[in-house]
């Protein structure tokens, strides 16, 4: 059988499935939205999940987000990832991975790298399938779903971020959860390295292992000078390990070049009302440590906190631990608006259950003092009532243009 006839499943009919398509032009979707089987536009085969029968496959490629549960996974016997399809290709890959900060590390890497002919891709928006193959480069957000279902390929370098409560619904536990962001590490060889933190120390592995416990030692290992660095607060690790891999590759510190760079909205995205009062747009925070970093930058003020959403799992009490006797007021909207206002009973700390955004805005509207905070950071995934973050985002910033 010639290789472009092999018989390939892709799970999910999304952004990351229909990229593979260019690889392989005769492969089949099977998706769990679909009723009934059906050509796209480009004439492709859409099926059924139900419809999908091993016997009749050999290559089964899923969309990350695809849990393990999933029967689709339960029934592959030939399952790959995406970035196991891409093992081969010639480009140096740096894998960047993390609970919060993949994208903005990515980003800044990428800025600096680009006149080095590189390209990024992976999570952050663009699939392996729409990268050149044959650019010098591959800097790859990389999640731990990805991750988990990897078995062939590997990263060059591998920068990890710190590891917190995440998508635990999905994996099963934490403990799972680190051993996928873990799992990149096991497989490397002597001349790759991976910058991990200092907790991790003790993995077994052929590569070069540099550690860090905190923004200040990882500067420190590179010869940074941190204070010459422009970003602050959870930024400044996200630029120092860009920076760090600009080192390793080309032995420079471009000071002017990662000032340069412009952060995305909706991560602490600081916004002004008519009456100059301070929004913060942080919806991007969708897990507790997000929104513990986004809390303690504004430690200093009384704050309004919007919490809620879908918590995906995770035990949301470490949360309040760290928000009691903090000079705050927390605004519960989202499917888990009735854990979050038990937690909030639990530690006496004032609250009031919202119905949806718009009314945590509308009493927040009533309570701002102009020296307070107003903080969206929900420690929760949108996907309950919006489309995605964003969405969320850009209707905070649309009600308090408003105000």
């Amino acid at each position: 059988m010639q290789k472009n006839k092999k018989r390939v499943s892709l799970f999910g009919y999304g952004i990351t499935t229909k990229a593979l398509t260019k690889k392989f032009p005769y492969a089949v979707f099977y998706d769990d939205k679909c009723t009934k089987p059906f050509k796209d536009e480009n004439g492709f085969k859409v099926k059924p999940s139900n419809e999908f029968n091993p016997l009749c496959s050999d290559l089964e490629i899923p969309s990350p987000g695809i849990p393990p549960s999933n029967l689709l996974i339960k029934k592959a016997e030939n399952l790959q990832s995406e970035y196991d399809i891409f093992a081969d290709t010639s480009p140096l890959k740096i894998w960047i991975s993390g609970t919060n900060g993949k994208t903005t590390t990515t980003q800044m890497m990428q800025h600096l790298l680009c006149e080095n002919g590189s390209e990024a891709g992976g999570n952050i928006g663009t699939p392996l399938a729409d990268l050149n193959p044959n650019t010098k480069i591959w800097i790859l957000e990389t999640s731990s779903f990805t991750i988990h279902y990897t078995n062939i390929a590997k990263p060059n370098i591998y920068v990890l971020l710190p590891i917190n409560p995440d998508h635990l619904s999905w994996h099963g536990d934490m403990d799972k959860y680190v051993k996928s962001k873990l799992k990149p590490i096991l497989d490397m060889k002597d001349a790759e390295i991976a910058i991990i933190p200092h907790a991790y120390k003790d993995i077994d592995t052929k590569a070069h292992v540099i550690t860090y416990a905190n923004e200040q030692e990882l500067a420190s290992r590179f010869n940074i000078d941190s204070s010459l660095v422009k970003f602050e607060g959870v930024f400044l690790i996200d630029a120092l390990l860009a920076m760090a891999v600009d080192k390793i590759l080309f032995d420079k510190v471009n000071y002017e070049k990662i000032n340069s760079f412009v952060l995305d909205p909706h991560r602490q995205e600081e916004i002004k009302d008519s009456k100059n009062r301070l929004w913060v747009n942080d919806t991007k925070a969708t897990n507790i440590d997000a929104t513990i970093a986004a809390a303690n930058r504004y430690k200093n003020s009384n704050l309004h906190l919007i919490l809620g959403g879908d918590d995906k799992g995770v035990d949301l009490e470490n949360l309040f631990i760290f928000l009691k006797n903090k000079k705050i007021k927390i605004y519960n909207i989202g499917s888990n608006k009735d854990k979050l206002s038990n937690l909030a009973k639990k530690y006496k700390i004032e609250f009031i259950k919202c119905l949806n955004l718009a009314d945590a805005i509308k009493y927040i509207d009533k309570n701002l003092l102009s020296n307070e905070v107003a903080l969206l950071s929900p420690a929760a995934s949108s996907l309950d009532e919006f489309s995605s973050y964003v969405q969320r985002g850009d209707e905070f910033k649309k009600a308090v243009s408003k105000l």
